[in-house]
């Protein structure tokens, strides 16, 4: 895994690199490993115009005896369409989905950051929700203002009265509602003259199957068979599921065959169904409604009416053909030989008469198409069936005696929603293929698991601070002249940076020996770090940049700036736009190394930190939000981390610290400015390459106090554990993902504050404070620690809590919580950090600084007040050789406790 030094400068390159293209038509070993992996190249969320259903967790909400149950939705974390009709000739069926009842972001967050910190903390950020659930409602058709009424009182054609939108006031104008049924096209008028929003039809047996595949695909105790009483719940081999029989017992029925996700036929049918059932009923009892026909059937004797097997042999069993004395032989077939009126008879026998043959043809009719095309179950929907337990054990007798055992009833709690669950499915937003199970493809740690999509970032927020070039590079040296004129102040992220636009003819890339670029203007408002042992005499960079060594970094930067153009241009789409600004930048960048080259000293005392934050923020003046946006491996590491949780969670206190160290460091190879880590994606998966590095990196390290930080946190502080750490992370996907967030986790469970400190804006692939939220939502919807830990320290609120059965009972948690340091390079200078990170440094007594730019090219000689734990692997041969005559992989574990 090792390479040579002068096999290309972009090995060099470590935290300060610019990383290398990885796309799937490389050739070679890893060409086929390499193809999927650029699959999934992501940072949350998926994508801003397609939010997705996550099913992970969905459970039935209530006892496994009631009917049409609410649905919930643990891990939902965007706000997804909210309603969906089927709308029948005698029923209207609604599902909808909504948060926790009268939920709200500012009330339910049980411990602020502002809170916990003593400080506003701007509500920048918009913090998760987990959580939510989908309901079931029906109305009769004929009531159909009542239906109206309930969606207009509770807001669901506009979102919810718990949604965003609601709350802010901003309502849509053109509102589509998917619908399904007769009813959709008959009332369209009718829903656009009282709610304002148009009905967008869906073909009702599309609906149907849709609505089917997704409860059984991802609904636990929904599937059950009922025979003779006797109700058992069926769990569904999602690899198996394909083909079955769909039975909707409706008005009529329809049989459908379902070979997939959108593939199915009506393969039969009859007209003989709930409609008979309820006309007939109606006409020869008198009952007012459906139910209250069922009712009736509940208290009926159907000897009285139907002639049985035993009625013709004697009151015996038909046992050569194997039919019991009480079996059917003729429905109503003993009114033929009785004088007899109509008013005669009781309405229940005649309730349990019909039924029992309806619902035996029903059975009899399925099973010989399920013989039909060879299939062994037979799911039956509807609301013909609305969980009746005679209906269902008519269905099933009549399934298993024509088929002999061989073929089985099975039916559906939500039975009669299926139309309106496959409206609801139909959203462009979220199809039934887009849904987030457990995609498992290998477990850890004989593999991962693996997620890949397109990656949107979210939009960046504000921070007091405001950083400048002419503070950083020029105040000391030579003032830069003829400035590009600025725009509109505007700002490209957290840093609040105001910066010129890119319209017009107002940027210019013809950057010269005066450097013509933009300059920022700074608003000092950022503080000294309060940890620092003696400010006074803090140097952040670990190593100057004398002559040689500015010369070697100006090749390293020089011999790439292609490459990092490319991705910047990239990173925003690679319009024409980007193009020139691309070009622009380029231009600028060399032009400020042109002139370092020339005058070392044009930018006053200048180490390595300075030079890569340097690029950064010439990045950022021309517009490059975040020029590695495409290579953040978020999700792909949030796909492999449960099953990581899940190792550690059998080890013992003390080879577990171990391990979650060996982690960090191992996952601090995911570095894309090293061409090490990059020739290392190619040959396999996430998990593969960090278990790769596991090996690589196992003690002793170069620097090793682990033993002395194991009695620390295991030994002096077992019955005082540490109050508050700050956890300074650095790249994002496995880093963050693999490494820190484990180990913040076992902190948590010490009953230690846990802050983690992320950069303000973007920089390499590096994870920023704005990002974290929806990581740690990501994170915590497979890990009950994380969970809490967030919802404590506000960052997600949790709409199931004190719902779910894991959850619930658990012990107050120790906060996690999430502060931006201030800055936006791969380096950090305590002199100069966010007030947030001030302030939460107040009640700190452990720093974690993890990676080469916060370890390494600076800190490592950083002394504070209280106890430092550094790590890093190192990527770059000649700082291992500069630093202790090392080796490139060579890792630390420096810790420096406070006496």
């Amino acid at each position: 895994m090792a390479a040579n030094n002068s096999d290309s400068i972009q090995e060099e390159l470590g935290e300060g690199g610019v990383g290398v293209k990885h796309e799937a038509e490389e050739e070679g070993e890893g060409a086929s490993s390499s193809a999927a992996q650029a699959t999934a190249t992501t940072m949350l969320p998926r994508s801003s115009s397609r939010p997705q259903l996550d099913l992970s967790g969905a459970a039935i909400h209530g006892t496994l005896e009631d009917r049409n149950p609410t649905i919930l939705l643990p891990n939902q974390s965007d706000d997804i369409s909210h309603l969906a009709l089927d709308i029948g000739g005698s029923l209207i069926k609604l599902v909808y989905f909504s948060r926790h009842a009268e939920l709200s972001t500012e009330d339910k967050r049980k411990i602020s950051t502002k809170r916990r910190l003593g400080m506003f903390n701007g509500g920048r950020r918009s913090y998760p929700i987990l959580g939510g659930r989908l309901h079931f409602v029906k109305f009769e058709t004929g009531k159909l203002n009542e239906c109206l009424d309930f969606i207009s009182s509770k807001q669901l054609h506009r979102g919810g009265v718990d949604s965003p939108s609601w709350r802010s006031g901003a309502q849509p104008d053109d509102i589509v509602i998917k619908a399904t049924g007769g009813g959709a096209y008959k009332y369209a008028d009718l829903f656009k003259e009282r709610l304002g929003v148009s009905l967008e039809k869906e073909d009702e047996m599309d609906c149907l199957v849709s609505g089917a595949n997704f409860l059984l695909k991802a609904i636990r105790h929904e599937a059950f068979t009922h025979m003779d009483g006797h109700k058992e719940y069926v769990q569904i081999d999602q690899n198996d599921l394909f083909p079955f029989l769909l039975v909707n017992v409706g008005s009529g029925v329809s049989i459908i065959k379902v070979d997939g996700h959108g593939k199915f036929q009506r393969v039969s049918g009859t007209n003989v169904g709930g409609g008979t059932y309820w006309g007939l009923g109606r006409l020869m009892t008198k009952c007012k409604s459906f139910d209250e026909l069922l009712e009736l059937s509940q208290r009926g004797d159907n000897s009285t009416m139907d002639m049985l097997v035993g009625d013709i042999y004697g009151g015996l069993d038909y046992s050569k053909i194997g039919l019991s004395a009480s079996t059917i032989a003729s429905s109503f077939g003993k009114t033929i030989s009785e004088n007899k009126e109509l008013s005669d008879y009781r309405p229940e026998d005649i309730s349990l008469s019909l039924l029992r043959m309806i619902s035996y043809n029903i059975g009899q009719i399925s099973y010989l198409n399920a013989l039909r095309y060879g299939l062994k179950r037979i799911f039956f929907g509807g609301f013909f069936i609305r969980g009746h337990a005679y209906t269902m054990d008519t269905i099933s007798f009549a399934v298993n005696f024509w088929s002999k055992g061989e073929a089985q009833a099975m039916f559906l709690r939500h039975e009669g929603f299926l139309g309106a669950l496959g409206a609801f499915m139909s959203y462009e937003k979220h199809g039934l293929d887009d849904l987030r199970v457990h995609h498992l493809v290998e477990r850890f740690p004989m593999g991962a698991p693996y997620v890949g999509g397109k990656i949107h970032g979210p939009p960046l927020g504000d921070l007091n601070a405001k950083i400048s070039w002419m503070e950083k590079f020029v105040q000391k040296g030579t003032q830069i002249i003829a400035p590009v004129p600025m725009g509109v102040p505007a700002t490209t992220g957290m840093g609040g940076f105001e910066r010129p636009t890119s319209k017009g003819d107002i940027l210019r890339s013809d950057a010269s020996a005066a450097l013509n670029v933009g300059v920022l203007h700074l608003v000092p408002t950022l503080d000294v770090f309060p940890l620092l042992e003696d400010p006074k005499t803090y140097e952040p960079n670990t190593i100057d940049l004398d002559q040689d060594e500015f010369k070697y970094w100006f090749k390293v930067l020089s011999d790439h700036l292609p490459d990092l153009v490319d991705k910047a241009v990239a990173s925003e789409g690679g319009t024409d736009d980007a193009t020139r600004r691309g070009d622009a930048f380029a231009h600028a960048f060399s032009a400020h190394l042109a002139r370092l080259m020339e005058e070392p000293a044009a930018y006053g005392k200048f180490g390595l930190a300075n030079l890569l934050e340097l690029r950064e923020e010439c990045l950022r003046e021309f517009q490059f939000v975040d020029a590695y946006i495409s290579i953040k491996e978020n999700e792909a590491s949030l796909a492999v981390l449960p099953d990581l949780l899940m190792e550690l969670d059998t080890m013992n206190e003390e080879a577990r610290l171990l391990a979650l160290i060996e982690g960090v460091l191992a996952a601090n190879i995911f570095d894309w400015g090293s061409r090490a880590c990059v020739e290392l994606y190619h040959k396999g998966t996430i998990i593969e390459i960090y278990r790769m590095s596991r090996k690589k990196m196992q003690r002793p390290w170069r620097i090793d106090d682990f033993d002395m930080f194991k009695k620390r946190m295991l030994i002096d502080r077992k019955d005082q554990p540490y109050k508050r750490a700050l956890l300074f992370v650095d790249n994002s996907g496995a880093d963050v993902v693999l490494g820190m967030l484990p180990l913040a986790r076992e902190l948590l469970r010490h009953g230690t504050e846990v802050v983690l400190v992320a950069n303000s804006l973007p920089a390499l692939n590096d994870v920023t404070a704005n990002e974290l939220p929806e990581i740690i939502a990501e994170a915590s919807k497979h890990c009950g620690i994380l969970r809490k830990a967030a919802e404590a320290g506000g960052l997600l609120v949790d709409a199931m809590a004190g719902i779910q059965d894991d959850l619930k009972d658990a012990p107050e948690s120790a906060p996690l919580m999430v502060v931006e340091n201030g800055c936006g390079s791969p380096c950090i200078d305590f002199r100069q950090v966010s007030s947030e990170l001030a302030a939460a440094a107040k009640d700190a007594d452990l720093l974690i600084l993890e990676g080469m730019g916060r370890a390494l090219h600076t800190n490592l000689n950083a002394r504070f007040k209280c106890d430092a734990l550094k790590l890093a692997m190192v990527k770059n041969q000649r700082l291992a050789e500069k630093l202790f005559n090392g080796n490139i992989y060579d890792c630390i574990c420096k810790f420096e406790p406070v006496s």
